[in-house]
């Protein structure tokens, strides 16, 4: 099978899809913006092929590539695995006639207000919302549904660009800061209120052939704008649970609506005093290295299942759910420059047997803002057999590791 990749070099657990595909036999063509000689020797040796265009979210510049290589290969898929290339993907694919993941299933899993309103027509639990080009169209919202409301960019990924607003001030400092009059679009829904997770699945021709819960602590909003919180989100072992049941049902049913076929998802949920409710999916794998606790947790190669689901159509692997895995970020005290840790060696000591990896920049380093994300700064990745004990430790390492700046 030959596939096409689309970025292979950025971010830099792109070359482990590339690496995947080549591991379970396919042919792989690479198009990214990237020089070739940049690519490194790694990943240059496993490519059958190399197209650069001078942007991969432009669907033009990307079917141009396309078709040079189709004028000498058969092409079997193209892929992608970014939230920003999805959209021109599908598009491509559709003008080409390449197999996979539609225009009509990619735009239902980029634009969140036609998204929610398709799915609650197909019975889906979800947050009332709805897509807006003025301030008129939000205000005219929240009149009807009231505070709180939370208001995003109609196609954003994770919290990215998203706030909530509890009155007209923050309302209107939303929408400045979403651009809304400056022409942006954005969605805006009515303020779900539980507790915060996400169901992700590697799904093979519409059956989900490995999937995994992930629990946010503290829910997304306030773990991306609160600096005196060490966020951390962790996958569970317990999968087996019937108190899952609900969401794992919920997830098939979404992925059945949307039409998704063989393809990673990645969906965010609520629970709360209304009950489970969707809150959104997105036709690719889950960022912030969250492929890699899965791998971690459960003894897999996750992106070698990805790449056999892709050229041969069937898993290769069980998930073992020998553990479950998290992640933890730490805060510097201020923005600034960094210029030294405390209680590294006392995390060190105490939880060495379960440390997956940690990320401690130089000293010296520029801080990053607390909303860049649960990779910004610092973090430590540990995993447990007991999830209980899981989060305890992460908590643990939360309050008592310290990112110094000035």
């Amino acid at each position: 099978m030959h596939v096409l990749f689309v970025e292979p070099a950025f971010p830099a657990n792109q070359r482990k899809f590339v690496h995947a595909l080549a591991e379970v036999g396919a042919r792989v063509t690479a198009i990214g913006e990237a020089p070739w000689e940049m690519l490194g020797d790694g990943l240059r040796g496993v490519l059958d092929g190399y197209e650069q265009v001078s942007s991969v979210v432009n669907p033009e510049a990307l079917a141009e590539a396309v078709r040079r290589v189709q004028a000498s290969r058969w092409v079997d898929r193209l892929e992608a695995t970014i939230e920003a290339h999805v959209m021109a993907a599908a598009e491509v694919r559709e003008g080409c006639g390449i197999a996979g993941t539609s225009v009509r299933t990619t735009f239902l899993c980029r634009d969140k207000p036609a998204m929610k309103e398709f799915l609650r027509g197909c019975g889906v639990p979800c947050a009332r919302s709805t897509g807006a080009d003025s301030r008129r169209e939000v205000e005219a919202f929240v009149a009807e549904v009231g505070y709180p409301v939370v208001v995003k960019p109609r196609d954003a990924a994770g919290a990215a660009g998203t706030y909530r607003a509890d009155d007209a001030a923050s309302l209107a400092a939303a929408i400045e800061e979403c651009g809304l009059d400056q022409g942006g679009s954005v969605a805006v829904e009515e303020f779900i209120e539980g507790h915060e997770a996400f169901y992700d699945t590697l799904t093979i021709e519409g059956q989900v052939a490995h999937e995994f819960i992930t629990h946010y602590y503290p829910n997304v909003l306030a773990a991306m704008r609160d600096r005196s919180v060490s966020p951390m989100f962790l996958t569970t072992n317990r999968l087996g649970a019937s108190s899952y049941d609900e969401v794992k049902r919920l997830g098939r049913q979404v992925i059945e609506a949307l039409g998704i076929a063989t393809a990673p998802t990645h969906m965010e949920w609520f629970y709360g005093p209304k009950g489970l409710s969707f809150s959104e999916i997105g036709c690719r794998p889950p960022g912030v290295g969250a492929w890699d606790l899965y791998c971690a947790a459960h003894e897999i190669d996750l992106y070698r299942e990805w790449a056999a689901a892709i050229v041969h159509g069937k898993p290769t692997q069980q998930c073992s759910a020998g553990y479950s895995a998290g992640i933890v970020n730490l805060r510097p005290n201020q923005d600034g420059e960094i210029v030294g840790y405390e209680g590294v060696e006392e995390m060190n000591g105490a939880f060495a047997e379960w440390i997956i990896d940690a990320h401690f920049p130089p000293i010296g380093s520029r801080t990053q803002p607390v909303e860049a994300g649960y990779m910004a700064n610092a973090w430590v990745r540990l995993r447990h057999p007991d999830y209980d004990e899981l989060r305890r430790m992460l908590g643990v390492v939360g309050r008592r590791v310290k990112v110094l700046a000035r």
